[in-house]
């Protein structure tokens, strides 16, 4: 068996893609059939949990209760009121793991369905529902994928994981709560060597990427500018100060900046783009007679690999100070609400060179190693434990996610769950 995290040799199935399944891993593959992650599909769309508000719990409950029929070890974490992570793990031995990662909130349902948006209809190849693409269907082909390996009974180097997240829609409390547990599991498995969280041969995100091996992400912050003025009547505005004014010329100044973006460098070969603001929501005043005194601003930042939020709010602050808003009479605040990190992989890398090999050999597009201008909870996982990531799941966030009669195909959640399975045999066997 080749040792967990190494590519084998020359001629054999991991060094590119296409290069063919053996007989032991065929007998794996029999295992993961088109008709049980459809099925599972179907179950977790008919659960809703839209975020907001944060409504997990029917999602959360179904999942748990499919890992655990699965003959998985499953266990739910509470990380806020009625909102649980789960975790479902098959063991292996004591080397590193593969992570499989997911979340099983989905955004609000929203108008213009012609479908039940939680009714799991298939149709012409395709399973419906809101959050099939994103990202219930790749929830699936990850239990999938865990059983076959299961059922199969291979020895299998490390463990492999699925955490299903909480609000990864939002803010992040999922993650970020399993990111604490995941060290302090660490330090108290190893307390004379100072805590060592449990290491991972690799993570792979099984959000919708129509099937392509996605090497680097950026990642999100969310920034709140509070503009602050006086109220007056505006029969005679010059006595007021007027902070929805003030808050106009902070926005023109941002889409500036936005545009300075676009015209400088790439970076990382161009897999990510280049950091983008976008104002997505505004909000000030009481009444047309009324100098507002008051105007919120709330902005999304995206983030390159490896970029500093700190640097990004200091930065922020620093292009607004320059406005002189102040000579103006107003005040300005401005903070950073959320902030979730990008990664980059490298392409040459053992694990990336194995896992889009599996998707290869799964029957996968055969598209070339990419970058994604989404954000996902795969940063955390990169920045706190060191593990390789990589995003790879059935589905398109440009085509179905967010939007309206949101499907997913069926051949891509067979390809997807026999991908996962390739993956796990060839990093842990």
């Amino acid at each position: 068996m080749t040792p967990a995290g190494e590519p084998r040799g020359p001629g054999s199935a991991a060094t590119g893609p296409g290069h063919g399944i053996t007989a032991e891993e065929r007998a794996v593959l029999d295992l993961v059939t088109v008709d049980e992650v459809v099925e599972l599909t179907r179950r977790l769309v008919r659960c809703p949990g839209e975020n907001p508000p944060g409504q997990e719990a029917a999602t959360v409950a179904e999942l748990a209760a499919i890992c655990a029929e699965h003959g998985l070890e499953v266990r739910e974490d509470e990380v806020a009121p009625g909102r649980a992570n789960v975790t479902a793990r098959l063991p292996g031995a004591d080397g590193p793991g593969l992570l499989l990662l997911g979340h099983t909130d989905v955004v609000p349902v929203g108008d213009e369905w012609t479908r039940d948006p939680f009714g799991g209809d298939l149709v012409d190849g395709r399973v419906h529902g809101r959050g099939a693409t994103d990202m219930k269907g790749g929830l699936a082909a990850c239990v999938v994928a865990m059983s076959a390996l299961r059922r199969a009974g291979v020895p299998l180097s490390g463990p492999v994981e699925l955490l299903a997240a909480v609000d990864e829609e939002e803010t992040g409390l999922g993650i970020r709560a399993w990111i604490g547990d995941h060290a302090r599991r660490g330090a108290d498995a190893n307390p004379d060597a100072g805590g060592a969280a449990p290491a991972y041969a690799g993570c792979i995100v099984a959000e919708p990427t129509e099937l392509q091996t996605i090497i680097a992400a950026r990642g999100d912050s969310y920034l709140e500018i509070t503009v602050t003025g006086v109220a007056a009547h505006s029969g005679n505005p010059d006595d007021g100060r007027n902070a929805v004014t003030g808050a106009a010329l902070v926005v023109a100044e941002i889409d500036r900046w936005h545009r300075e973006f676009a015209q400088g460098p790439r970076e990382l070969g161009g897999l990510v783009g280049v950091p983008t603001f976008n104002a997505g929501l505004i909000a000030g005043g009481q009444g047309i007679s009324t100098v507002p005194a008051s105007c919120r601003i709330g902005l999304d930042r995206r983030l390159m690999p490896g970029e500093d939020p700190d640097r990004v709010l200091a930065g922020v602050r620093e292009r607004v100070d320059g406005l002189d808003l102040a000579a103006r009479g107003l005040d300005v605040h401005v903070e950073m609400t959320m902030d979730m990190p990008g990664f980059a992989s490298a392409p040459d890398s053992a694990f990336v060179v194995v896992t889009d090999a599996a998707l290869a050999d799964a029957g996968g597009p055969g598209l070339p190693l990419s970058g994604w201008t989404a954000a996902c909870d795969g940063g955390f996982v990169a920045r706190e434990t060191g593990a390789p990531v990589v995003v790879l799941g059935p589905g398109s966030v440009n085509d179905q996610a967010h939007r309206p009669d949101e499907s997913v195909g069926v051949q891509e959640l067979l390809v997807a769950a026999r991908a996962y399975t390739l993956a796990a045999l060839r990093l842990l066997t």
